[in-house]
């Protein structure tokens, strides 16, 4: 692998806790744990076209009926109860995820106004590339496909990235130089304001 200094670049730029280890092949249980439950759900719903909906019902179904017969089963052999948790959604967490949401919205709305306000051209362009590869990618692949493609792209990029980061951060900085050369020869058209009387 490449220098402590890059892997630990690596590790913090992807949060740099247990995610970070999984994602870098640190912590291999988890990321083979990843891969392989990944994999298996990829085939139940894709390739052997099991709906989710019904084996999500099913999994609860079986859960239901384990946990009723284990508590008939324990006030009959006087044995203790199945240790089921409390069933509540912490206020905090709520809050967390509610100010996590905002802030996504809010920088959606500000890249909205950024267009149709301030009449950006760079940005307007930017969005509707990004808008139609979704669409693009989304005709010729199921969405569990592209979660499936994306988890194993998670899975390989950041060792890859980690272990040659020298080479890409070159190929990058000189396609990045290309661009930006590209995007200076690009006339940006001067919007006139209507006065008002």
């Amino acid at each position: 692998m490449g220098d402590s200094a890059s892997s630990s670049y690596v590790h913090k730029s992807l949060g740099g806790g247990s995610v970070a280890d999984v994602l870098l092949w640190r912590n291999q249980s988890g990321a083979i744990i990843l891969l392989v439950s990944s994999t298996g759900f990829w085939f139940l719903f894709e390739r052997a076209g099991y709906n989710l909906l019904s084996f999500v019902s099913n999994v609860l179904l079986l859960l239901v009926a384990i946990l009723f017969l284990w508590a008939k089963s324990a006030s009959l052999l006087n044995r203790p109860l199945p240790p089921v948790p409390n069933m509540e959604i912490p206020e905090g967490f709520a809050n967390k995820a509610a100010d996590g949401i905002l802030v996504l919205i809010n920088h959606v709305l500000s890249v909205a106004s950024d267009i149709t306000i301030a009449r950006n051209p760079i940005r307007l362009l930017q969005v509707s590339f990004v808008l139609w590869a979704i669409s693009y990618v989304g005709t010729l692949i199921n969405s569990l496909t592209l979660v499936y493609i994306v988890i194993l792209l998670s899975l390989s990029l950041p060792v890859v990235y980690e272990k040659y980061q020298e080479h890409i951060d070159d190929k990058l900085n000189s396609t990045s130089k290309v661009i930006r050369n590209i995007s200076r020869k690009i006339p940006i058209p001067v919007s006139k304001e209507k006065k008002y009387q």
